[in-house]
């Protein structure tokens, strides 16, 4: 049964242009409707905002039931890793460009909002994947990913040369400027980009991506999210890892990236009538038939 909220955090993409009063008006509104507003410690001390009671990450996903992410994707992504564990739901405004995540528009957020607050929402779950880095059988990096977990070759360097295992079996080893491991949210992401499908939301599964592979039959694959996939630094120079926006630089050979699903999902909500499909449609601009 949907409820209805209490307290909301609200985060912003605090160094936005212009960000500020749009915040400000966000909170005004959301007082209104009769709940309590706090603001993400660095967005409050990043744009000045001082009306409101500061709370660290930690401290939302214990006092919050809701929070409300200004910005672009890139916000959401970096925002929902860190209050994933909480469990908090999530609602996305649109300040960027793209907004597969953040899907609401900063200029209807009003009409959005208002039923969202109310207990009148559509609600769906994403799910996260998390990984480590080996070196010398000790984990020297660990990551938590909403979109994607992709190895990728040096700035100055030559293609990498990965081995790829999926569970106990041998896939390839693949020579390329990378690899996108890729969950269905980032399915639209970097991995739409390199030439892989689109997941639903709902389908239980990785992409596994080649960057423009040296060998042409080297395609993308969907695989079941139950087992783990590994991928070993054979060849190559300088490569890296990056966990949606966390990055470890100048990997070496021998070094094994692991990747699973993660026990974490994001929950995200949506107004009332919300579809996935119409998503795609306004975002790829895919105008074909009823909109």
């Amino acid at each position: 049964m949907a409820k209805r909220f209490r307290h909301v955090a609200i985060v912003g993409k605090h160094q936005a242009r212009g960000i500020r009063p749009v915040l400000e008006e966000i909170a005004e509104f959301v007082t209104g409707q009769g709940l309590d507003v706090s603001l993400e410690r660095e967005t409050a001390e990043s744009t000045g905002i001082s009306a409101y009671d500061t709370l660290s990450h930690d401290e939302m996903g214990g006092a919050c039931d809701l929070a409300i992410v200004v910005g672009g994707d890139g916000t959401m992504l970096g925002f929902a890793r860190e209050i994933a564990r909480h469990g908090t739901p999530l609602v996305g405004i649109n300040q960027g460009r793209l907004g597969f995540i953040t899907d609401i528009s900063i200029e209807r957020f009003r009409e959005a909002l208002a039923p969202i607050l109310a207990g009148d929402y559509e609600m769906e779950h994403r799910a996260m994947l998390e990984g480590a880095v080996w070196r010398d059988e000790r984990v020297i990096f660990e990551g938590l990913a909403l979109n994607d977990v992709v190895v990728s070759r040096g700035a100055t360097a030559g293609m990498v040369e990965l081995k790829v295992d999926v569970g106990d079996e041998f896939v390839a080893n693949l020579r390329a400027d990378g690899v996108i491991v890729a969950s269905p949210t980032g399915s639209t992401a970097y991995a739409l980009s390199a030439g892989g499908p689109i997941l639903h939301p709902s389908i239980a599964g990785w992409l596994l991506v080649p960057i423009a592979s040296h060998t042409l039959s080297n395609r993308p694959i969907v695989l079941p999210d139950l087992g783990e996939v590994r991928m070993e630094i054979v060849a190559g120079r300088d490569a890296s890892v990056n966990f949606d926006m966390q990055s470890l630089a100048s990997l070496l050979h021998g070094d094994r990236i692991t990747v699973r699903r993660s026990a974490h999902k994001v929950c995200f909500l949506h107004p009332t009538g919300w579809s996935y499909y119409a998503t795609l449609r306004r975002k790829l601009r895919w105008y074909e038939g009823v909109s």
